[in-house]
């Protein structure tokens, strides 16, 4: 694996804050695995330059059991843990979580010399007869002991630096190759590894990985969507491309992987009492189209990003899901809305009967608004007071997009999301397939619906 200096991770963590290229581009670009530079920002996002500096800093028992009580309660990765605290590599905070559930405390406590060393009286030699401490032979076997320690964790270390994660599977793999070298019995004392299951493993080392190419092909699809697609919308994408998959082989060739979603808002609520006049619930929830242009939802969320507010208004068709358009402004006034909905009545022709559905907004309830529905033939319906399930449909896209854009990816400034957002739009329409859309994009499915007729 390729060493980087501090200053060459700090190059590149600039090039991608400078935003003109992608996390992936400047990884392939540098020869670093994705993950790995993924690490670095979530460092220099918590400390800034010092996180590149090298650091030989003893830690001690209170500060250990501290980090991974963190861990444990906040649910935090071993990776964006030891981003957090600062700490050069995962794979220590990986070998405090084994000597505490295997050992206990005193498994953590730093010695003068060399690791902290596990419990003796199981580590020891095979042999029933006492060693004196301080004699030879004690010496040897506890040099012994430290080599095949360092051995084992600088291997365990190199593979969660290229994965992220070490599964049983690895853990083998790195006991294997040390076999010869070391006591078996302490090797797999040392991994936490029963005996059968290490035989097992050694057993099937060999042969060839039945699922070698549906495992590329996932990590493919899933890195292509940028790690917004979970094993079911996987799944309905292999079946796109004519592979025909359980998706609970999915699930679990994806946990093999290490990959899962990345994918879990305040709400902006315009409701200001009663400025206008309020519509009535039409719509009642029934939320399926048979046609484009028949049913639109509407309303505005909020994003706050550098100290600022952003509006975002979409305009959305129920019958495949697809955002007709959207305005974003740095104020809710009524503009905001009129822009998007003028926008949006030039996919109208003269032989469609549209219905659009929105809260009780104060937008929506001024006097143009209505006029400009009226003047187009448009029916108004409107959510009851204070119920957002009325508009569930709206309402679970502005979770999906922050889910996927806002909270997933990094901006440099307010242009650069700006600029991700139309980006994500034209994703969320013409390429990210839904399961309910027979695993097509909504413009696809739009598309197919039309020439089918």
């Amino acid at each position: 694996m390729t060493k980087f200096t501090s200053e060459e991770k700090l190059i590149a963590v600039k090039r991608y804050l400078e935003g003109d290229e992608s996390q992936k581009e400047i990884s392939d670009s540098i020869g670093v695995d994705h993950s790995v530079f993924q690490t670095w920002l979530q460092n220099y996002r918590h400390h800034g330059e010092i996180a590149f500096q090298k650091s030989y800093t003893s830690y001690n028992l209170q500060f250990k059991l501290d980090v991974l009580n963190y861990m444990n309660e906040q649910g935090t990765s071993i990776r964006g843990t030891a981003a957090i605290f600062n700490i050069p590599t995962p794979s220590t905070l990986y070998q405090w979580k084994r000597q505490l559930e295997t050992i206990g405390k005193d498994a953590l406590v730093s010695k003068k010399k060399g690791r902290p060393s596990l419990n003796k009286n199981n580590l020891n030699t095979g042999s029933n007869k006492e060693v004196a401490e301080g004699s030879i032979e004690a010496l040897r076997s506890e040099n012994e002991r430290l080599r095949m320690e360092n051995a084992y964790f600088k291997k365990v270390e190199c593979l969660s630096s290229k994965q992220g994660k070490i599964t049983k599977q690895d853990k083998v793999q790195v006991v294997y190759e040390l076999r010869h070298e070391f006591s078996l019995r302490l090797l797999l004392q040392l991994a936490d590894i029963p005996r059968s299951t290490y035989y097992y493993w050694v057993k099937n080392l060999g042969r060839p990985d039945p699922d070698a190419e549906l495992k590329v092909l996932i990590k493919s699809i899933y890195d292509e969507h940028e790690g917004r697609y979970g094993y079911r919308k996987i799944r309905d994408e292999l079946t796109n491309r004519g592979y025909k998959v359980n998706h609970k082989k999915v699930q679990r060739l994806m946990k093999v992987l290490g990959i899962k979603s990345l994918v879990k808002v305040k709400k902006y609520r315009s409701y200001k009492g009663k400025v206008g006049k309020i519509a009535p619930n039409i719509l009642n929830r029934n939320f399926q189209a048979s046609k484009p242009n028949e049913k639109w939802v509407t309303d505005i969320t909020e994003f706050k990003l550098f100290g600022e507010k952003l509006y975002f208004s979409p305009m959305l068709d129920l019958y495949n899901g697809e955002i007709i358009t959207y305005t974003i402004g740095s104020r809710p006034t009524y503009s905001l809305v009129s822009t998007m909905l003028k926008q949006s009545f030039e996919r109208l022709s003269d032989s469609d009967t549209l219905l659009i559905h929105s809260d009780q907004g104060w937008h929506y309830q001024m006097k143009k608004y209505r006029n400009a529905l009226i003047e187009r033939g448009i029916t108004q319906s409107m959510s009851r007071k204070g119920n957002c399930y009325d508009n569930a449909v709206i309402e679970n896209f502005f979770s999906i997009m922050k889910s996927e854009l806002l909270y997933l990816k990094e901006f440099t400034s307010v242009q650069h999301f700006k600029k991700e957002l139309a980006k994500y739009i034209d994703y969320y329409n013409n390429k990210r397939i839904k399961a309910k859309l027979k695993g097509m994009s909504p413009v696809k499915y739009r598309v197919h619906a039309q020439q089918a007729a």
